[in-house]
C-alpha cells in the first residue's frame, strides 16, 4: 500500500535577501510519476535539490518516510540525481560508469557484476556494457544515466529536465519509455520539466509553479480541466481567457450573453475569467451558433485548422477545428456548458478545492 515517501511542511528557501521559495507544503506518494513544471527560475530545480540533499531549507522541514532529513547529508539519502546533461564520465564505457557508485560503497564485484546487468536490461541496453560513452547517441545516454542511477535502489529517482538535450522525435519516444521504466520499476520519480505537454503525458501527479510557489496540483486532467487561475490556465495548453460575471450559480454572462455553465459558490455578479479551450469549439455557420466571431488568421497544420478571431468586445479567440473557413468571415461557435470553466480573481488551491467539493 503507498505511503507518503517526501514531506515539505512550509518549506522556505533563500539565497542571500531573495525568497526562491515561498512556504512550499506537499506530499509524495510512493510509488507514483510526479512533475514539477514551471517556467524557468520559479523554484522548481531548488525542490529537487533540497530532496537530494544537495540544498537545506531556510526555515520548514522536509521529511523522508516520516523523519526529518533537513540537516541529512545528500550521500545518505534514499535518492539518486539523473541531471540535465547526465553527467556521465567520458573516460569509463557504459558498464563502469553504471557501477561507479556501487564501487564507492565497496559493494562486493559479483554482486555488482549481477546489478549492471539487471539495471542495463531494464532500460533496454543489454549488451551495451563496453561500449564507449561517446559511441552512444543522445537517448542511449540519458538511459545510461538512469541506469547509474537505478542501480542503487533508491527510494526516490529524481530527474532535473534529462530531455530537454534531446531532439523532438527522440525526446517524444523517450517521454515513453521514461515513464514506462517508471512503471517497471515500481519507485517514485519526480521530474522537472518547463514542458507543458511532456508533463501533461508523463505524469500522475503535476505541480505547477511559479515564482516560489506551488500555484496548483493534481492529475494532468484536473490541471488541463480546471485551472485555479490566469496563470495556470495560460501556461498548460492554449486557452481562451475571456473576462465575465458569474450571474449566479451555473450561469455565467460573456460576450454579453448568459451561459450555462457547471461551476457555481461565487457571489452574484462577481467579476470572473472564462477559459474555453480551442479544442472545444465548434464552428457553425454565422447566427446559428452561441455566438458570432469573425476570423482574422487561419493556418493549416496537417490534422487541423488553427484559427483566431475576434468577437464583438474584440476579445481573442483561437479555435482548433477541421472546418475551413474563410479571414474575415463571421462564423458561429458553439459549446457545451461543461467547456466553460469559470476562474475567480485570487483564489487559492485550498478554497478552490473546498468549493468544488461543496458543490459536486
Amino acid at each position: 500500500m503507498a505511503g507518503k515517501v517526501i514531506e515539505f511542511r512550509h518549506v522556505i528557501k533563500s539565497f542571500d535577501e531573495t525568497q526562491v521559495l515561498k512556504q512550499i507544503d506537499f506530499e509524495i506518494e510512493a510509488g507514483k510519476f510526479y512533475t514539477l513544471l514551471g517556467p524557468s527560475g520559479c523554484g522548481k530545480t531548488t525542490i529537487l535539490r533540497l530532496i537530494a540533499g544537495f540544498l537545506h531549507p531556510t526555515s520548514g522541514e522536509i521529511l523522508f518516510n516520516g523523519q526529518t532529513i533537513n540537516e541529512v547529508p545528500a550521500n545518505q539519502r534514499q535518492v539518486n540525481t539523473v541531471f540535465q546533461d547526465y553527467a556521465l564520465f567520458p573516460h569509463l564505457n557504459v558498464e563502469q560508469n553504471v557501477a561507479f557508485g556501487l564501487e564507492i560503497k565497496k559493494v562486493d564485484k559479483k554482486i555488482i557484476k549481477n546489478k549492471i546487468s539487471d539495471a542495463l536490461k531494464l532500460v533496454q541496453l543489454s549488451g551495451y556494457g563496453q561500449r564507449n560513452i561517446d559511441e552512444l547517441s543522445g537517448g542511449q545516454k540519458q538511459r545510461v544515466a538512469i541506469a547509474r542511477a537505478i542501480v542503487n535502489e533508491p527510494k526516490v529517482l529524481l530527474l532535473d529536465e534529462p530531455l530537454s538535450a534531446l531532439d523532438h522525435k527522440l525526446r517524444k519516444e523517450m517521454q515513453g519509455e521514461l515513464r514506462a521504466l517508471q512503471q517497471r520499476l515500481g519507485i517514485t520519480f519526480i521530474f522537472v520539466t518547463h514542458d507543458q505537454e511532456e508533463a501533461l503525458a508523463m505524469s500522475d501527479q503535476i505541480f505547477v509553479m511559479n515564482a516560489g510557489k506551488i500555484l496548483q496540483s493534481g492529475t494532468p486532467v484536473d490541471i488541463y480541466d480546471e485551472p485555479i487561475n490566469h496563470f495556470v490556465a495560460d501556461f498548460i495548453g492554449e486557452s481562451n481567457i475571456i473576462p465575465g460575471k458569474m450571474k449566479d450559480d451555473y450561469i455565467v454572462t460573456f460576450d454579453g450573453h448568459d451561459f450555462e455553465c457547471v461551476d457555481a459558490g461565487m457571489k452574484t455578479n462577481e467579476a470572473v475569467e472564462i477559459v474555453i479551450r480551442p479544442e472545444d469549439l465548434d464552428i457553425a455557420p454565422a447566427n446559428t451558433g452561441k455566438m458570432n466571431v469573425t476570423v482574422d488568421t487561419q493556418l493549416f497544420r496537417g490534422v487541423d485548422y488553427q484559427i483566431t478571431a475576434h468577437d464583438v468586445n474584440d476579445n481573442e479567440w483561437k479555435i482548433n477545428s477541421i472546418h475551413k473557413t474563410t479571414v474575415g468571415q463571421m462564423v458561429g461557435l458553439n459549446f457545451d456548458p461543461e467547456d466553460i470553466h469559470v476562474m475567480r480573481f485570487g483564489e487559492d488551491e485550498a478554497t478552490f478545492d473546498a468549493r468544488l467539493e461543496q458543490y459536486e
